[in-house]
């Protein structure tokens, strides 16, 4: 049996709720449909906006899946029914939405990946706040972490982003009329998250991001390969939370220089940390960040020499926390580092990433 060649991916990209992701969507949806291709809508979030209800007239809505947890019922994509009715397109609404335990699936992207191994084309929406390898830096600016994410590899697969644009003034306005949210939640809102600053610099960050999607899938793949010293990174991981925010720039970086990206565990004689170290090295799994796990009594001497024999250019270690005062005047590993692997250039990261 031939399988099925794969779906194509089309992401409408936004800065946050409310910009017009799922009406751009909706807009190109009925196009398709107007071009006698057979689409449906796996699942749409119409959050009570008229103008976007609208826009699924004439449609086939493929029915929600009724499940119950914890004493409750939600509502959630019914993927297989979608890839029983095996459409050649499928609209499929908040790619970054968690589903309910029991599932089958933890991730809507994953249900979306289903589809796609099934041959269905998709569209989909998403905010730049729930990519992965931004994180941090939403955290950094806004003072929330998002706990919906999707890796960026994910995303990079994708045949095309598009970029849906609103400025925060007119967000601002569409809130405050009502058309985004009820008027108690948008007072609300307005107060916390969508605030002008928070709205401004997620905006700046979304659109450098875009530009570096374009910019990288227009690069032909031969100037990847061939743009001079190929980069590997390597990423320091402890027990600490910090690491967390090590492997997402670490992976970052590593993406827009188009280098490999490895991730190493000093295995020493205390098991204490074990567990939060598996917990990161999971992460960076998930991530497609290659993993390794050495051993050795000296840490410094056994990073500098996997680094060595790994060919690494780069390496990205936690910043140290406060020592005992018996300790200070001894170096710290971070410090050892950098004097046993002069060659290699070395990032030290602060917490807040």
């Amino acid at each position: 049996m031939i399988p099925p060649h794969k779906g194509r991916l089309k992401i409408y990209l936004g800065y946050a709720a409310g910009v017009g992701k799922t009406y751009r969507m909706l807009e190109e949806a009925q196009e398709i449909r107007a071009q006698g291709v057979d689409i449906v809508i796996a699942y749409f979030e119409p959050h009570g906006r008229k103008d976007t209800i609208a826009k699924t007239e004439g449609m086939e809505v493929i029915p929600r899946k009724t499940v119950t947890y914890g004493g409750a019922q939600f509502q959630e994509m019914d993927t297989e029914a979608v890839l029983r009715r095996k459409p050649a397109v499928a609209m499929v609404d908040e790619f970054a939405h968690t589903n309910v335990p029991g599932l089958g699936r933890d991730k809507r992207w994953q249900d979306v990946r289903a589809l796609l191994d099934a041959g269905i084309d998709v569209l989909t929406t998403m905010n730049v706040q729930h990519l992965e390898s931004l994180n941090d830096q939403v955290w950094r600016v806004t003072g929330v972490r998002v706990r919906e994410t999707v890796p960026d590899w994910v995303v990079d697969e994708a045949e095309e982003v598009v970029f849906v644009d609103l400025t925060p003034t007119a967000l601002r306005n569409r809130i405050e009329r009502g058309v985004v949210y009820a008027p108690e939640r948008a007072r609300r809102a307005m107060d916390n998250f969508f605030t002008e600053t928070n709205l401004t610099a997620l905006r700046e960050i979304a659109m450098r991001h875009a530009a570096h999607e374009a910019e990288d899938k227009l690069r032909p793949a031969k100037a990847r390969l061939h743009s001079g010293r190929h980069e590997r990174i390597l990423i320091c991981l402890t027990g600490s939370p910090s690491s967390a925010i090590l492997i997402r720039r670490g992976k970052r970086l590593a993406d827009y220089l188009q280098a490999d990206c490895i991730a190493v565990h000093v295995s020493g004689p205390d098991a204490r940390e074990r567990e939060a170290v598996e917990r990161h090295m999971n992460f960076a799994r998930n991530l497609r960040i290659d993993t390794h796990v050495v051993e050795g009594p000296d840490i410094a001497a056994a990073i500098a020499g996997f680094a060595r024999s790994q060919r690494i250019t780069q390496i990205f270690m936690g910043r140290p926390g406060p020592r005992p005062l018996f300790k200070r005047l001894q170096e710290s590993v971070v410090q050892q580092v950098v004097r046993q692997a002069r060659d290699k250039q070395i990032t030290i990261v602060a917490q807040r990433g």
